[in-house]
């Protein structure tokens, strides 16, 4: 993306203002009486609308203002909020991004979507209790209505200067004006007392103030809606007059008298004169004005593509101070010594920084997925409580983009497999309203994503029947029940009697299975016949730099991640003796099973006198493995492994050692699953 390109920027604005109204939206049909909701869904609206025009999308500015006109009777109190009104209102949401994603195909369906909009607000409006009607009380004192709007308009006078860079970042003072005329009849007058010298003028500063008499009953909303963008940084007066006033106001110069700060409107007419004078609020705006700029200044925008770019830049900064590391290792020069160590303090420092700017919270994230239970529970029919947790836990951005698909099928899965109808709920002693849960949690250096939902829970019965047809297992199969569930991640596995537009292709958990397998993650499925069930995805804080302890097996080299390490301890001399076939540790009474790599990697040569026993931990499960050498700790940038090698199970990538070298990296997650199974069988086999 070129971020000089202002209408890509327009859209990337546009996303995020969709985004929030879509949450003010999905808020305000659960709060429908809360008025900063309202407010709030209206300023995005008026926003997009706003930039839309500026930017050249007319289509968006058209069709969002015929939505803003239908929901500013909301706004107004004229019309309820309703669950009609929000499923309509997001319809239009997404005609919008289509609007404004492809503005030059032809998107059929806006006239229908507002043709909607407006039936709903107009149907709302004609109820008696509506604000219309309210005329209607009153017959017996004052029959007609003229005489109303006639002692409530008012001329009232506005007073304005631009922010000094107003003029750079694209406000055109023309169309502000021309959206102020829109308001009511209006006068225009050019304040030119602050035009400075032509020696000194700086064209790109508006020196120019204006001075705008408009009547209206009461334009403050309209007025603070015009200037949403500068109100903070602008000199604003707005007073009104009546029709003394208004004639002495009008003999006056135009020379620049108004305050430095927006005055709120003072009925009072008598007061009127006298307000701009007031030199308390002055210091409001500014303090106002530089909180505003403080904030401004503490968030950038920065494309994805610079963050990639920048930890592919410290991913080889990382593998050069290595090498030097090494040298410094075998060299007896203490200078160089010094150099590398302090070049590794700043480089690890270097990583951790920029490891922190890709780590976004999980909660951007779990906000899209409230919108896809507002349309479940819609479609099919099922009340559902959408409860999150954890939002704040922080992912690194490419395991963020990636989680999404997986995320969906999973609470698909479980609305669509796993929660009840209302009847069925209400037969079994259930409340009517379902709840699916979606948390994440640290796990040591791991996080833990949780799919829950309180409905029947899996069918093992179902499950087993199921891959006996389709030939997975056979009848005379033995299966824990986390291997029998496991089962519905396999290929064109579904128990859905029918295919429906939800489910049925066995297609979405197979997505899941390969997505979370490529973040080199893990699955963990839990059911309770009638209590519900529970998906948790474990991966790992990210993908991209991680510390490593360095292992040797033979001749080759391989990194474990540092963080999957619980302890290490030295292989007992003659436990081959002892073991009888198992291959246990005694790890302070607790019994740990270990792996020999030499074997698993089919390793030649004799192996060493005293090999040592790395203990590593994915999830509740632990397993040793057994090397001849641990050779200490690195910073491993992690490389992908090619597609031809992608099918080896026990490695996750390589790293480039600080020789040139390549390591391997070892999938703990496999070799700990490796290891439980090496436990199960066991079990199995001695219960036999």
């Amino acid at each position: 993306m070129n971020i000089s390109d202002p209408t890509e920027t327009f859209r990337q604005e546009a996303r995020e203002l969709l985004d929030e109204l879509e949450a003010g939206l999905l808020d305000l049909e659960q709060d429908p009486s809360n008025s900063d909701l309202v407010n709030s869904t209206f300023r995005a609206l008026h926003t997009i609308k706003g930039s839309g025009a500026m930017f050249g999308f007319t289509a968006v500015a058209e069709f969002v203002h015929e939505f803003e006109t239908a929901f500013d009777q909301v706004r107004k109190g004229q019309t309820q909020a309703n669950a009609a009104l929000i499923g309509v209102a997001l319809d239009a949401k997404d005609h919008i991004h289509l609007l404004i994603e492809t503005p030059d195909a032809k998107i059929s369906g806006g006239d229908e979507i507002l043709a909607n909009l407006r039936a709903i607000v107009n149907g709302e409006t004609g109820a008696p209790g509506a604000p219309k009607t309210e005329p209607a009380p009153a017959p017996v004192h004052k029959k007609s209505a003229a005489p109303a709007p006639k002692a409530e308009t008012a001329t009232w006078r506005l007073e304005f200067y631009l922010p000094s860079d107003s003029l750079i970042y694209g406000t055109n003072p023309v169309l502000l004006l021309e959206e102020l005329a829109e308001i009511g009849p209006v006068t225009i007058t050019a304040l030119t007392g602050r035009v400075p010298d032509l020696a000194v003028l700086d064209p790109e500063t508006p020196h120019i103030g204006w001075r705008l008499d408009i009547e209206a009953e009461d334009p403050t909303a309209a007025i603070d809606d015009v200037f949403l963008f500068l109100r903070d940084n602008m000199e604003l007066s707005l007073n009104r007059l009546d029709a003394t006033d208004t004639l002495a106001l009008d003999a006056e110069t135009t020379e620049d008298s108004a305050p430095a700060a927006r005055v709120e409107v003072q009925p009072a007419p008598a007061a009127a004169p006298t307000t701009p004078q007031a030199p308390a609020p002055r210091a409001k705006p500014a303090s106002g004005a530089d909180t505003a700029d403080r904030a401004a200044a503490s968030s950038l925008r920065v494309p994805a593509e610079r963050l990639d770019e920048l930890m592919d830049r410290v991913g080889e900064l990382v593998i050069a101070q290595a090498r030097l590391s090494q040298i410094a290792g075998l060299s007896s020069d203490t200078a160089l010594k010094t150099i590398a160590e302090e070049l590794e303090r700043l480089s690890s420092g270097l990583r951790d920084t920029t490891m922190g700017i890709r780590m976004v919270p999980i909660g951007t994230l779990f906000g899209r997925f409230r919108r896809l239970i507002h349309d479940l529970s819609s479609e099919l029919g099922k009340p559902i409580e959408f409860i999150t947790t954890g939002e704040d836990t922080e992912l690194d951005k490419t395991m963020i983009e990636r989680l999404a698909d997986p995320l969906v099928h999973l609470i698909r899965n479980s609305i669509d497999h796993g929660l009840e109808s209302a009847e069925k709920r209400a037969a079994a002693g259930k409340p009517a309203k379902g709840v699916v849960r979606l948390s994440a949690v640290y796990s040591g250096a791991e996080v833990a994503i949780s799919v829950t939902d309180d409905g029947a829970g899996l069918d093992a019965v179902r499950i087993r029947a199921k891959a006996e047809e389709s030939g997975l297992i056979t009848s005379d199969t033995k299966l824990t029940d986390q291997e029998l569930y496991h089962l519905i991640f396999a290929p064109g596995f579904s128990t859905a009697k029918e295919v429906t537009s939800l489910s049925g292709r066995g297609v979405g958990m197979d997505v899941v299975k390969r997505t979370i397998d490529g973040l080199r993650g893990t699955i963990d499925v839990t059911s309770r016949p009638g209590e519900g069930s529970t998906m948790t995805l474990r991966l790992p804080l990210t993908l991209a730099i991680i510390d490593g302890m360095l292992v040797r097996v033979g001749n080759g080299r391989y990194t474990i991640p540092l963080a999957a390490v619980e302890e290490c301890v030295e292989l007992p001399e003659g436990i081959e003796a002892h073991a009888k076939g198992r291959n246990f540790l005694d790890i302070r009474g607790a019994l740990v099973p270990y792996l020999r790599l030499r074997e698993v990697f089919g390793t030649k040569g004799e192996s060493e006198p005293h090999q040592k026993v790395v203990i590593v931990s994915s999830g509740e499960g632990r397993v040793g493995l057994v090397v001849d050498q641990i050779i200490g700790n690195n910073q491993t940038v992690i490389k992908q492994l090619s597609k031809l090698h992608s099918g080896i199970k026990s490695f996750s990538g390589a790293t480039i050692l600080g020789d040139g070298s390549v390591a391997l990296i070892l999938d703990t997650a496999h070799l700990v699953a490796a290891g439980q199974g090496y436990v199960d069988r066991n079990l199995t086999g001695r219960a036999a």
